[in-house]
């Protein structure tokens, strides 16, 4: 396998997490990979970026030969200070996707190691997802990592 290494995303990686969002068939649905990308990508961008706790976070790939780098994960964390549970910290973690030639490859599993980790170095005493119910093999690589189907979700699209 080549190397991996997880950093926040810059603005220069927006094409390539709009492509990872938009490459399974929900996600074609919601999302528009045409270039020049729709001005609301870079807005939201902004707004992560200038919140210290939110972190839009890639998963690089590191080719040993020439040392080419390729995005091929991405998710967001949310850092959420709350009052419930004597004032915790929630680590949210939104957004996951894989490049699908990688799926099952093991790097999902890194990447969430890796996100929990950084939650519990920001104090978080809980991380917490949401996840589509259209889609079982998520669910089940959750529930292998160690989370539960504890609640259920809701969405009110505006």
């Amino acid at each position: 396998m080549t190397d991996i290494a997880f950093r926040t995303a810059t603005a220069a990686d927006l094409p390539a997490i709009v492509q990872l969002l938009a490459d399974d068939e929900l996600g074609r649905q919601r999302e528009s990979v045409g270039l020049p990308l729709d001005p609301r990508y870079a807005a939201a961008f902004e707004a992560i970026a200038a919140d210290r706790n939110q972190r839009l976070v890639v998963a690089i790939e590191t080719e040993s030969k020439g040392g080419r780098e390729t995005v091929v994960g991405t998710l967001q964390l949310s850092f959420i200070p709350g009052v419930a549970r004597r004032g915790a910290w929630r680590g949210q973690i939104e957004a996951v996707r894989i490049a699908a030639r990688l799926r099952s490859s093991g790097i999902g599993q890194l990447m969430f190691e890796w996100a929990i980790g950084e939650c519990r170095a920001r104090g978080c005493s809980l991380v917490q997802l949401t996840t589509d119910k259209g889609r079982p093999d998520a669910h089940r690589f959750y529930e292998k990592l160690g989370f539960t189907a504890s609640h259920e979700g809701y969405k009110l699209a505006l």
